[in-house]
């Protein structure tokens, strides 16, 4: 396979298409090499329009939600980033890539030890990896990004109280068969905007906040 043809085509023919159109954005998807971050049974899939399996229920993003969710966050040098969900660890690399300061929380060890190991032979070990469960929100920093890389049927009050001023929270809310990718932005203390990107599909965050159920 001529690797780098098939990385071109990936942006081209799924990226591009896919309203993903910031320079800076695509020229990442070049210089960090997504092949590097994908087991080697499907290293031949690392440029396919698909959900790359990672063992143990766990999948990598396609290529294109990778790319519109780093465009829609806009992460700026020296910004703050809390990753829930790990996974192999290339959009914790891309996420680093922004000269951003990266904290991200894998609830599988097995996963984390791997993705840590594949953040260190790519330059992007100053990645701060920890194991646990960030479902529900993940120590008492700020941040001004937060991303969830999982599904979750309600954003937890917990993630919007970990914001910063002007920061942000991407995440897929909803189940089965209904879920919009949306983005929440602090614009004022107490005050949260909440835009819906598109519908999409992904495997829910293991042990993901569910809404409070009415008893009669």
């Amino acid at each position: 396979m001529d690797i780098e043809l098939a990385r071109f085509n990936m942006v081209e023919q799924q990226i591009r298409t896919w309203d993903v159109l910031d320079q800076n954005i695509l020229d990442l998807l070049f210089s960090v090499k997504r092949e590097d971050f994908v087991p080697p049974a499907h290293r031949l899939l690392a440029f396919a329009d698909l959900e790359i399996p990672l063992g143990d229920g766990q999948k990598m993003w396609t290529p294109k939600m990778e790319a519109r969710v780093l465009q829609e966050l806009d992460v700026a040098a020296g910004e703050s980033v809390l990753e829930i969900g790990t996974g192999s660890g290339y959009f914790t690399a891309l996420l680093a890539s922004r000269n951003a300061r990266v904290t991200s929380v894998e609830i599988n060890p097995r996963l984390a030890a791997e993705a840590r190991g594949r953040l260190a032979r790519t330059g992007f070990g100053a990645a701060e990896l920890a194991v646990g469960d960030g479902a529900r929100g993940y120590g008492a920093e700020q941040y001004d990004v937060i991303v969830l890389t999982g599904s979750t049927p309600v954003v937890p009050d917990a993630f919007l109280a970990q914001l910063k001023a002007g920061g942000r929270v991407f995440a897929v809310v909803g189940d089965q068969p209904v879920m919009t990718a949306r983005l929440l932005r602090s614009v004022a203390p107490g005050v949260v905007t909440t835009a819906d990107l598109f519908e999409t599909l992904i495997d829910p965050l293991e042990n993901a906040a569910q809404p409070a159920r009415f008893l009669f």
